[in-house]
């Protein structure tokens, strides 16, 4: 028997064009010797809209501690993640109440009780439904989660629900950082979204093969995210798409190895859009057509890098399609420096 996403459901809240948020706010933000380069960072980033529940347009967050975001946090991030949530069950066909385990990946905010607690109280779980957090991992976290979910459903048989919630827009980082590429950057893709997948002891959907990762602990410190004073600060070096380079070929082929594939009979892309680098050098190192990176770039143009729940944004673009693909490779990229892979499979009979 294997774990099946039987569900999914995503919200995002209130979005903005690239143009409107540089030209509105971030012109402003950056000092007048980096202003230029700002300038090119934001046009070149491969994003055209994106969404923030706590929007740069409408207020300024980045003098705000600490305290005061993770109090905002539960504000946004708990009707976010509710809506998603209410998606995915009513996708999948299964009552709140039928789950056997609720986890929540989130690295943007902390709280206690936190989001697993209350939504679990809110949309009428059982009182012995199991809860998992999976917090700072950043953009890899579905993954791991979706492997931990998996596992649970396939040992007990009994459904389970993942949810992936990230409000980047707290985390603005204040003025006297504005000389920071790194900031820059972190600040031309981010977003924020809530998706969710509902996984269930076989049906139809897509069944869980396999997760795999691979980190390479020589590069702990290419993407970090420090908890500070003024929220969480991105470090985000430019070599990383050096390491993917490195590392994304071998992962995915040791993957599909062991299931007697190869990269040729994948027809379903979903690769976490960490930019527009990471996914060149990603198809580059694959050798795929533009067509399998299409779901990637168009997420990250619509929606920018949401962190973890992106990775599920992309697979919702391809469980979507008219005709959806039979078999699919999950890839993302974070911390550690660590690539994750997911090899999926399209069911369509109760194993």
């Amino acid at each position: 028997m294997k774990a099946t996403i039987a569900g999914m459901g995503t919200a995002l809240p209130p979005s903005a064009r690239q143009d409107e948020l540089w030209e509105t706010c971030f012109a402003r933000h950056y000092a007048p010797e980096k202003r230029a380069l700002a300038k090119r960072i934001f046009e070149n980033s491969g994003v055209r809209t994106r969404q923030a529940a706590v929007s740069p347009l409408l207020e300024d967050v980045s003098d705000w501690s600490t305290e005061q975001r993770m109090r905002r946090y539960l504000v946004e991030a708990l009707p976010l993640g509710k809506e998603a949530v209410s998606r995915a069950l009513t996708d999948a066909g299964v009552e709140a109440g039928q789950l056997g385990l609720f986890a929540v990946c989130s690295c943007t905010g902390y709280a206690t009780p936190g989001l697993d607690i209350l939504l679990a109280r809110d949309l009428g779980m059982s009182p012995t439904v199991q809860r998992l957090f999976v917090g700072h991992m950043g953009c890899y976290a579905a993954l791991p989660g979706l492997g931990s979910v998996s596992d649970f459903v396939v040992a007990r048989e009994k459904p389970a629900l993942l949810l992936c919630a990230e409000l980047t827009s707290l985390h603005l980082q204040p003025p006297r950082a504005r000389t920071d590429l790194q900031q820059i950057v972190s600040h031309a893709l981010f977003a924020d979204a809530a998706a969710a997948v509902v996984l269930t002891p076989g049906g139809p959907g897509f069944a869980v093969r396999e997760v795999a990762a691979v980190t390479d602990t020589t590069t702990a410190d290419h993407m970090t995210w420090e908890v500070t004073d003024l929220g969480f600060r991105m470090g985000l070096s430019p070599r990383v798409p050096s390491v993917l380079k490195l590392h994304v070929r071998k992962l995915v082929d040791d993957l599909l190895d062991r299931h007697g594939l190869t990269i040729a009979e994948v027809d379903g892309w979903a690769i976490h859009p960490g930019g527009p680098k990471i996914l060149d050098v990603v198809q580059q190192q694959l050798g795929l057509d533009d067509e399998a990176l299409a779901p990637s770039r168009g997420v990250l143009s619509a929606y920018g890098n949401c962190s973890s729940p992106t990775v599920l944004l992309v697979l919702d673009a391809l469980r979507s399609r008219e005709r959806p693909p039979r078999l699919v490779v999950m890839l993302a990229f974070g911390p550690g420096l660590t690539l994750y892979g997911t090899l999926l499979e399209a069911s369509t009979v109760t194993s």
